[in-house]
Parts: C-alpha cells; structure tokens; sequence
C-alpha cells in the first residue's frame, strides 16, 4: 500500500507522505556507531529504506531488529525484508523486545518516528523507553522536517532531546529528501 496511504489514512501516525531518500538513511546511520555496534534496533522502519542503510553497513554478527506499528507497513516490510526480525507494536516496549531476543541494551537506535506529531506524553514514554534501553555512550538518531522545527511539538522534542542526553549534535540539512529535513544525533 506504501507509505503516502499510511499517510492519508492516519496522519497523527504515519508523518511522511514520501518515503525518505537514500541520502537521509545515508545521514541517519552515519556517526551512531552503526558500523561497530553488537545491537542495532530501528524505531518505525516504514517502507525499508533506513534498513536498507542499517543492512549494509552494520557488522554481519550484530543483532538487529525493527519495530513497527502500523500492521499495513509491518506487512510490506516483512515481504521486503523477511530475515530481519520486525516486531509490530509500540517502540515504548522496546525493552520486552530486548528480554525476547536475548540482547541486553542497544548500542544504536536508528528511528523513524514523526516526533513533531506526537503529543507530549507519548514523546516522554518513547524517550524514557529509548534511555532505559540504551547501553552507556550508546547512539540515537533521529530526524525531522526543516518545518517541524517551527511546530510547537518540534520545538518540545528539541528541548526534550537536549535535557535527555550528554550529547546532541544536528546534521548539515538533507536537501536531496522531500521534503528536506535532518538528523539530530544524540548520545547516553
């Protein structure tokens, strides 16, 4: 079904209404210690294309899995991507998922998630969750729209992201992405 009818059918969930370019899962993944990392795990993975990134670059032995909510894009990414393991629930239980396949606490989050949508609470219990969860000095990235930053919820995050981790630093601005947007990267 693809992304933009995610889109048009739940707006409030789904915040793109293009899948995100290969120069934006390039940027994503660059800096987290992807390349390095024992466990990978990707926060609303979409259509695949982070974990397309993720796929390529991260070490053959590395645990990694995705967790996505919607069941529509759940089902495309399983066709797409059938040896990686997808949860389809909420990335607030990341931590059920992390007992599950046996892995300790994450070394990279690459995520996908419309922040600048979500309303305060959820961004608390997905920050919380993503913290608890991920090992000292272990690496968070995320983006957002150059126009999400002029949102009251973007402007949130922003502050959320900075009172959450040691380090935050924002990448050069993707300008090969529709609509052109960002990557913050933020470190435990």
């Amino acid at each position: 079904m693809g992304i933009f009818w995610e889109f048009v059918k739940n707006p409030k969930r789904t915040g793109a209404v293009a899948t995100s370019s290969r120069h934006l899962a390039r940027t994503i993944c660059a800096e987290i210690g992807v390349e390095s990392a024992s466990v990978v795990v990707e926060y609303g993975p979409g259509t695949g294309v982070f974990t397309e990134e993720i796929l390529r670059v991260k070490k053959p032995e590395a645990d990694f899995f995705a967790i996505e909510r919607s069941p529509t894009l759940a089902a495309d990414f399983r066709r797409r991507f059938p040896d990686v393991r997808l949860f389809e629930d909420s990335a607030t239980n990341v931590a059920s998922m992390l007992t599950e396949t046996g892995c300790g606490s994450i070394d990279s989050i690459v995520c996908g998630l419309p922040w600048a949508l979500f309303d305060e609470e959820l961004q608390d219990n997905l920050l919380s969750a993503t913290l608890d969860s991920l090992a000292p000095g272990g690496r968070f990235a995320t983006f957002a729209y150059l126009q999400g930053l002029l949102l009251p919820a973007g402007k949130r995050f922003k502050e959320k992201l900075a009172q959450s981790f040691s380090k935050v630093e924002k990448s050069p601005t993707v300008w090969r992405n529709l609509p052109p947007a960002f990557v913050y990267r933020c470190t435990k």
